[in-house]
């Protein structure tokens, strides 16, 4: 789980400090910076599985793609900065494997990670390459945890995510100057063991990318926590495809494997003898969720094609008649992957979606920012296999999002000039609203949006009340208690456009 994270240098993200909870809507206008924020996180995620080249390569341009690995450099006129700075504070899974099966378990769960990467001009070339400034891992007291995690939480929470101790100094840190600069790899348990020294000049990945359960079990669940960080953009393409039987069982980015990851939930789920008995179960609990979008919807499940060994995700109207994914729309298709993806406890991590209400009529936008919630972690819950470690942050531009967000998870991102070497340039600012969280607990570091920029969004928006903004009961049978959104805002009212009353 990402709770903070500082960038300078990357994009047009310029000393930028955010605070993260279990769900986060980003809203700005195009081209503010919104995506470049989710390029910066999964820049972060591709650095500790990737060479540091190779990492750059898959961040995206204006384009698509990154041709010139410069152009991820924070511009000012024609010059460009040196180097680009990140650190991030996550809470990590407590147990997993290395790349060669074997089994860690981090000696604490609370970490902070930090990396500076420079640009170097290779034998004055035009065309330079990276290199490996700073790179360190420290851990983050438990004692000290609730003053470092500031949204709301309960003790029952935070005893389960955070666990352990550290006895010893930093799992990566680094020494020296110039070219004699060394970054150390520490095994766990302090003291015990010399630490693997590496050049860092001549480092053409992260030191944390080659951490290994055997010496640096805490080092590698940060890496795994890195690595499951990714952005989903469904495409329909991809979603209707059916999948063979020896499919993956996870969602691709792109939506791709709907149907294999559908038919393994069962099997996840439950015990192999009672999987046949019970897959309904869980398929009723995909269609539940899917008739909040669309009324016609009796039942979900997985044709599977015996002879040519294919699996196709079916959804079945109220009048019996069978609809294969290829025929269903694009909005109801990514509504129901989300579902799926809710369900399947084994998917974990940070999960970035831009623009969610893209095919969603604006009357069935709560119903997805209610899936797009209920899929984030519940911080007043033991996480486990019914609570995973999982996050979700989304951007937009919509009002009718804007207005259904819960107050608390919305950061609005405005470009503003700054000054930087003597010159002027445009960066992205990410800004709460007053008397939320961040605001209360983070008061004086950072400023507010203002209520005129906030009114921009909401004044196009009647306030209509709906069934989502009312306590309900969940398939746990708990009560979820009402969240005040935007648009409830008792500051705001007397701006909003005045609805007629229905009665």
């Amino acid at each position: 789980m990402l709770t903070r994270l500082k960038i300078s240098g990357f994009k047009n993200l310029v000393d930028v400090d955010l605070h993260f909870g279990p769900f986060t809507c980003i809203a700005g206008a195009n081209g503010v910076g919104k995506s470049n924020l989710f390029d910066a996180i999964m820049f972060l995620s591709a650095l500790a599985d990737k060479p540091l080249l190779d990492a750059a390569k898959s961040v995206r341009d204006e384009e698509g793609r990154t041709s010139d690995i410069r152009s991820l450099f924070h511009r000012t006129g024609n010059d460009f900065c040196s180097q680009m700075t990140f650190e991030v504070e996550m809470i990590v899974p407590q147990q997993g494997i290395d790349d060669l099966g074997q089994e860690a378990q981090a000696s604490i769960t609370s970490l902070r990670y930090a990396i500076t990467i420079g640009y170097r001009t290779d034998n004055g070339h035009k065309q330079g390459g990276l290199e490996l400034l700073r790179e360190e891992l420290t851990h983050i007291n438990r004692g000290v945890a609730s003053k470092h995690f500031l949204f709301p939480n309960k003790p029952v929470w935070r005893d389960s995510a955070i666990t352990g101790r550290r006895s010893g100094g930093e799992f990566i840190s680094t020494e020296g100057e110039g070219k004699d600069r060394i970054i150390k790899l520490h095994q766990d348990g302090g003291g015990h063991g010399r630490p693997r020294s590496i050049l860092a000049a001549s480092l053409p990945r992260t030191v944390l990318s080659t951490a290994n359960a055997a010496e640096n079990p805490t080092a590698l669940m940060a890496k795994r926590e890195l690595q499951s960080w990714r952005l989903l953009q469904l495409e329909p393409a991809a979603l209707r495809k059916p999948d063979e039987i020896s499919a993956p069982t996870k969602l691709g980015a792109n939506g791709s494997h709907l149907a294999a990851t559908l038919y393994h939930l069962p099997k996840m789920q439950l015990s192999t003898e009672v999987v046949d008995d019970n897959a309904s179960a869980i398929y009723a609990q995909v269609a539940n969720r899917l008739s909040d979008l669309i009324d016609d919807v009796k039942e979900v499940s997985v044709d599977y094609d015996e002879k040519r060994e294919l699996l196709t995700a079916m959804v079945t109207g109220r009048d019996g008649t069978p609809h294969t994914a290829r025929s269903l729309s694009d909005g109801t298709l990514r509504f129901l992957a989300l579902a799926v993806l809710e369900l399947d406890t084994e998917a974990s991590g940070l999960i970035c979606l831009e623009e969610p209400e893209n095919g969603i009529h604006p009357e069935r936008i709560p119903a997805m920012l209610a899936l797009l919630q209920d899929i984030a972690m519940d911080t007043d819950e033991k996480t486990g296999p019914d609570n995973p470690l999982r996050q979700v942050i989304i951007n937009t531009h919509s009002p009718a999002v804007v207005a259904q967000i819960p107050d608390d998870c919305l950061l609005v991102a405005e470009s503003r000039e700054i000054q930087e070497s003597g010159k002027r340039c445009k960066a992205v600012r990410f800004s709460p609203l007053q008397g939320t969280w961040r605001d209360k607990k983070i008061n004086g570091t950072i400023s507010v949006v203002s209520k005129g920029k906030l009114l921009s969004y909401l004044n196009p928006v009647a306030r209509e009340e709906t069934d989502y903004n009312y306590a309900a009961i969940n398939p746990k049978n708990k009560v979820i208690p009402i969240k005040r959104r935007v648009i409830d805002r008792e500051d705001l009212q007397p701006y909003l456009p005045m609805v007629a009353d229905p009665t």
